[in-house]
């Protein structure tokens, strides 16, 4: 039913994955599929913005994201697991629904946030947009 599983991951918040995962391990496991992990990185790049960061952070940015990516892979994904890593950049949920379409992944699987810590309350409506604006299958695990 499933090939390819999408994992939206924040690396700064243990609850944007921490529940999500083992839910996205075991589809993997039962379908046979492929678990594409989507770190999201703010568009630094962004004219009011940019100005206040040297020329080559964007790219120094990315790289230590990447680096902390692969290590969480390390970690938390165990080895009979095929596994790909992608980064991308803007407003979370826009991001999450662009690596899905590029990716052609067949299901999204993303934590819900409570809403008892000020960061749940700003991360809480990306959920909320890409279940909303998704054209392919979300799962919201609580």
């Amino acid at each position: 039913m499933y090939q390819k599983i999408l994992l939206p991951v924040d690396l700064n918040e243990e609850g944007s994955w921490k529940k999500a995962l083992p839910t996205a391990l075991t589809l993997c496991r039962s379908f046979g599929a492929s678990l594409h992990v989507v770190t999201v990185m703010p568009d630094f790049r962004m004219p009011m913005v940019g100005a206040y960061f040297p020329k080559d952070f964007t790219e120094k940015a990315h790289q230590s994201l990447s680096e902390a990516q692969k290590q969480f892979i390390l970690d938390q994904v165990p080895e009979d697991i095929e596994v790909h890593r992608t980064i991308v950049e803007g407003s979370p949920w826009e991001a999450i629904i662009k690596a899905a379409k590029q990716l052609e992944v067949d299901l999204i699987v993303m934590a819900s946030h409570n809403k008892r810590k000020f960061v749940d309350y700003v991360l809480g409506p990306n959920a909320e947009h890409v279940v909303h604006h998704s054209k392919i299958s979300v799962m919201i695990v609580r």
